[in-house]
């Protein structure tokens, strides 16, 4: 069973996988509700507004950690005989799932010597894990097309 990484971050579909990837996180964002979609949303749409290419340059410098974290969900899923799809395999581990996709974030912001960046993650990472558990399924049937 091949790795993730083997996978999807082969340079003959790597380029169409990073654009599914922009489009799922826009389809995320704009299917929010309620008061934290509207502030989700606002936010989402600034950071575009102000710097277009952020959502792309942080997918391409992001995707490939986010692709190891995701591996062994995989290569569990995979031993167990891929039955179902795999979004439904994460959202079953939804909470290590989560926690281990905001760790890469996590780890990058900790990184960071801007501390306008640092105040904005603050303030948004309470809020993080349930968005992205509510992704898993998204994030599943990505995966699974190109795997």
């Amino acid at each position: 069973m091949a790795s993730l990484q083997t996978t999807l971050l082969d340079e003959s579909v790597a380029p169409a996988v990073r654009a599914d990837v922009a489009a799922l996180i826009d389809a995320e964002v704009s299917g929010k509700k309620g008061a934290s979609g509207l502030a989700v949303k606002g936010g989402y749409g600034a950071v575009k507004k102000v710097s277009p290419g952020v959502i792309d340059d942080a997918v391409a410098k992001l995707w490939p950690s986010f692709v190891e974290k995701l591996d062994p969900f995989w290569q569990e899923y995979t031993a167990a005989g891929s039955a179902g799809r795999f979004g439904d395999h994460l959202v079953g581990r939804g909470d290590a799932v989560s926690d281990a996709l905001l760790s890469v974030t996590d780890e990058r912001i900790e990184g960071t010597s801007k501390p306008t960046i640092k105040k904005a993650y603050s303030s948004l990472r309470p809020s993080a894990k349930k968005h992205v558990t509510e992704a898993l399924p998204r994030v599943g049937e990505l995966v699974q097309k190109y795997a």
